[in-house]
């Protein structure tokens, strides 16, 4: 066996905690940070632009489910800005040299916030819950990939153990979506964890006192919590009393709660208030670049017109991205060019300006796919079909962003190429069922993620809807398969690098994905806000985190 060392060196900045910490931030905007020194007590009130769906990371997909609950569930390990993890709810952990076993070593003086001591029996009951078919998991199972189980050494070493080598394991072990429930949340409460509240009992910095739907959660100090992870600015119990998170999907709200002092920090902030925040000595605009899946367009290449490649390369090449992503953000979003960002482990940067815009291109290729014709309104046809495409849109998401704007800005670039883009807006249950039963052609997705194995979950065939996972291109690639399998067994940082910068030049060739932009975490924080810090996938932690008066 060997220490799990870090995977492959990351590229973001690191600080002295190992979190992205505010406090000391320069050139992000207006004002400067509360001071140095911390301050115990208050309430921090903190506005974001959309509410979780399900309050329960184990089952939900959502960044905020799993930003949220991060300050109610611990991990079993924590990962820094550098890359390099840390110990937190497990002291030390050895991985077995094929990678098929990960041993962790835990702490022996956690409780959980009803009292349950915290041990093996909890790590492996929070692992069988995340894959049991019950919870009908839609992510954090994947994140668990070829699990087979969990066994208890001892009341303090469990050996987490997998079918296949899993090299992004211990990433995906310190994340929320892998966070840890009190064994008793799980056996007496497990159908009410998506609800929020007081059932959503961990072992984490803050309380889930309470959750008003559609108005605010709030989250109150857990006193006894003295066990944060390794790389934390301080230990003990967190520093405020009480974060309120606010839900405020409508911008202009949000920005006004901000500068009007009612909210401390507003996620989300628009691209073209950007100016507006940063320009505010009471302020700062915090931005980072996130990690793991860009703001993608994914197309089933299973499903006509889609299913020739022809026509994937022609809409990918038919859509002006410098244009439309400057324009409808402001200059605040960067162009993409792979499917993940260039911050992301294995990003290859030689794809940058590899594939431009080219009309032309995008019409002789369609030609060539017999789309020769012409109805009254322009668009193309073959054998009296129109050439379109469906492309929904979750309508509770749909302005996230800017989506909705850029979305026509795409409409109507191919438009000009005779391609009719059908937008239908839907709930929850009706997206679901379009998109993941394979009958809508373009998918769009962001998936912030420290780790290239993002990857894996967007083109592995393993990884496809109907077993589970997340692939939105239904286009099975032995090739892709071969690549990402790879990637996932061996440590080797060169070999790593290697593997999916060919994934990410196969992924474009193929035309299976049109990268349309970085996602940016534009964060407006309060001058009296001090410790404020983002984990490696952009999201805020208030652990460490203070205000004054």
């Amino acid at each position: 066996m060997h220490i799990f060392r870090p995977v492959v060196a990351r590229v973001l900045v690191s600080t002295v905690a190992g979190s992205l910490l505010l406090a000391g931030c320069s050139g992000q905007g207006g004002g400067t940070a509360a001071g140095d020194k911390p301050v115990s007590g208050g309430t921090l009130t903190y506005a974001v632009d959309t509410e979780p769906v399900s309050w329960d990371p184990h089952v939900s997909t959502q960044d905020l489910t799993a930003e949220l609950q991060r300050q109610v569930l611990d991990s079993l390990v924590s990962e820094d800005a550098d890359g390099t993890f840390h110990p937190w709810l497990a002291t030390s952990w050895e991985s077995a040299p094929d990678l098929r076993s990960f041993t962790f070593h835990l702490r022996k003086d956690v409780k959980f916030q009803d009292g349950t001591p915290f041990d093996g029996t909890a790590v492996k009951a929070n692992f069988d819950h995340i894959v049991a078919k019950e919870t009908k998991s839609q992510f954090a199972a994947s994140l668990l990939g070829s699990y087979t189980g969990t066994t208890v050494l001892d009341p303090y070493t469990v050996r987490v153990e997998f079918a296949q080598p899993s090299a992004p394991f211990l990433q995906a072990a310190g994340t929320s979506y892998l966070g840890l429930y009190s064994p008793k949340a799980l056996a007496s409460d497990a159908a009410k964890l998506g609800q929020g509240g007081p059932a959503d009992v961990g072992s984490g910095p803050f309380r889930f006192t309470g959750y008003s739907k559609g108005q605010q959660a709030v989250f109150e100090r857990n006193p006894d919590y003295h066990w944060g992870p390794q790389n934390a600015a301080h230990t003990g119990p967190a520093h405020l009393d009480k974060v309120v998170v606010r839900f405020l999907p409508d911008a202009a709200v949000r920005v006004g709660a901000l500068t009007s002092g009612q909210v401390q920090v507003a996620k989300a902030v628009p691209p073209q208030n950007a100016a507006t925040v940063k320009a505010d000595p009471a302020l700062r605009l915090v931005t980072r670049e996130q990690p793991g899946g860009n703001y993608n367009l994914w197309l089933n290449g299973s499903l006509a017109p889609l299913d020739d490649q022809r026509v994937r390369q022609a809409i990918q090449r038919g859509i002006d991205l410098d244009l439309d992503v400057k324009t409808v953000q402001f200059g605040q979003f960067p162009r993409a060019w792979s499917p993940i960002s260039s911050i992301t482990p294995g990003y290859d940067k030689s794809l940058e300006h590899a594939w431009p815009y080219d009309q032309a291109l995008a019409n002789r290729l369609l030609d060539e796919a017999g789309w020769t014709g012409r109805d009254s309104d322009g668009y193309r046809t073959a054998n009296g079909r129109r050439l379109s495409v469906q492309w929904p849109q979750l309508s509770a998401n749909a302005t996230q962003q800017g989506r909705d704007i850029l979305g026509q800005a795409i409409q109507a670039d191919l438009r000009k190429i005779g391609v009719e883009v059908v937008r239908p807006s839907l709930d929850v249950g009706a997206y679901s069922t379009l998109v993941y039963g394979g009958k809508a052609n373009i998918v769009d997705l962001a998936w912030a993620r420290f780790e290239p194995d993002v990857l894996w979950q967007f083109l592995n065939s393993a990884s496809a809807p109907a077993k589970g996972g997340i692939n939105p291109t239904f286009l099975p690639d032995q090739q892709l398969d071969q690549l990402t399998d790879r990637g996932r067994a061996t440590l080797d940082a060169t070999e790593r690098g290697q593997v999916y910068a060919k994934v990410q030049q196969r992924a474009i060739d193929l035309a299976v994905v049109v990268p349309v932009y970085t996602p940016v975490a534009l964060t407006g924080v309060s001058a009296k806000v001090g410790g404020l810090g983002f984990d490696p996938d952009t999201w805020l932690d208030f652990y460490d985190a203070w205000r004054t008066p």
